[in-house]
């Protein structure tokens, strides 16, 4: 018995600091994540920036195309974090969701895992473009002649926190497996719920209050 015991406390042990690492890698994809929408915004500027010089000004940066395509790449790359910690990337759960709790805890294991490899070879090609642009000098072929290595690197950095943190996900997902918390995992890889999805729009409105104020919306402790 005092082996169980002692087993299980050290299981509870390392989901709470995999818990902590998770949550602190969370704070980070978030704010990768308004970069991200900043740099949306940027772009949906520029080009109409260019657009409108061109029909009543007759000049054109000559760099749109360039650098919208660089902006769009860093955008994607820094938003797919934040995406994973909010359960916001698109799934097909029609069969999943009406499973048992056990079989669909185990369900998003393995879709998370299948995620993690996936992300790993998108993580080592991506970092092996950066050091080839780097090793022969690459420039794009604009008049800004800017070197590939900026924006391939900036894309690249959201593909490695995409993937640290898929893969912390993960292990406290196998952690919470192995300890029998399937509820504990459906809760952190299941689809959204309805008052999670209206707590999100409320706060995109600014319309929602502070937790624990009357009416305040919230989406339940993680």
């Amino acid at each position: 018995m005092g082996k169980a015991r002692a087993e299980n406390s050290g299981a509870v042990n390392g989901l709470t600091d995999l818990t902590r690492l998770r949550r602190r890698l969370e704070r980070l994809s978030r704010l990768m994540g308004c970069a991200a929408g900043w740099v949306f915004v940027a772009c949906a500027f520029f080009v109409t920036f260019d657009v409108l010089s061109r029909k009543f000004a007759g000049f054109s940066t000559r760099s749109t195309t360039e650098i919208t395509g660089y902006m769009l790449a860093f955008g994607l790359t820094w938003g797919m974090a934040h995406a994973l910690a909010t359960r916001s990337h698109i799934r097909v759960d029609m069969l999943v969701s009406r499973m048992p709790l056990p079989l669909r805890a185990y369900m998003h294991a393995v879709a998370l895992a299948f995620l993690a490899v996936m992300v790993f070879f998108f993580l080592w090609r991506g970092w092996a473009v950066v050091f080839e642009s780097w090793e022969f000098g690459a420039r794009d072929t604009s008049a800004l002649s800017i070197p590939l290595i900026v924006p391939q690197s900036l894309w690249a950095v959201g593909i490695t926190v995409f993937f640290v943190l898929t893969v912390v996900l993960l292990l406290e997902v196998v952690v919470s497996l192995a300890s029998g918390r399937a509820d504990a995992v459906d809760r952190l890889l299941g689809s959204r719920t309805l008052a999670e999805e209206t707590a999100e729009a409320l706060e995109a409105a600014g319309m929602a209050h502070a937790p624990g104020r009357p009416g305040g919306a919230s989406a339940g402790p993680r």
